[in-house]
């Protein structure tokens, strides 16, 4: 994981036509401002700029899991399987 030092967990799932994803990792502190692609080969700084750009709906809470602290960020993403 780059983004954490400690342990992290991902869920995917299908709901009514959307795909749920979140990741929980152990750093309690909010995720930073979504940022600008700093240019096309940036290996960092693009994660939640995409995702606010391709998600209906997306946010984050403080959660605990392996007895840490820590936070749950989630997003929603339509998928049109008609179009597939």
């Amino acid at each position: 994981m780059l983004h954490t030092k400690g342990p992290a967990a991902l869920r995917v799932r299908w709901t009514g036509g959307a795909l749920w994803i979140g990741a929980w990792d152990a750093d309690p502190e909010p995720p930073g401002p979504p940022g600008s692609p700093g240019g096309p080969h940036a290996e960092a700084g693009r994660g939640l700029a995409l995702v606010r750009a391709r998600a209906n709906t997306w946010g984050w809470q403080p959660s605990s899991r392996f007895g840490q602290s820590g936070k749950y960020v989630w997003c929603e993403l339509p998928c049109d399987l008609a179009a597939a």
